[in-house]
């Protein structure tokens, strides 16, 4: 077993529960998160109101899965993101699980 993460822009967010379903990963959680790029001095400088959030919303999910679920979600985000004409692609992660109760 192992932690899988996946992060979203919100625009996403229906097309990765899409995947998380023909992966066959039926168990995980999600929250709603802003995403953020550094930006150059420039931008910021540039900035009307620079204490405005700048943040973009996005959305995070996690599942506790197996091996073979998470191949078939990275091959199917992967068919995913090349098709994309943003420069936000999902982005998933896997972390071994040591221990666990």
């Amino acid at each position: 077993m192992k932690l899988l993460i996946v992060t979203v822009v919100e625009q996403y967010e229906e097309a990765i529960l899409e995947l998380f379903k023909k992966a066959n990963i039926e168990n995980f959680s999600g929250s709603e998160i802003d995403g953020y790029k550094q930006q150059t001095s420039v931008l910021i400088t540039s900035n009307w109101f620079p204490g405005v959030k700048g943040g973009v919303e996005s959305s995070l999910f996690f599942s506790f899965t197996e091996d073979e679920k998470i191949d078939s979600l990275f091959n199917l985000i992967q068919v995913f993101n090349e098709k994309l004409v943003t420069n936000n692609p999902i982005r998933a992660i896997v972390v071994p699980i040591e221990r666990s109760i």
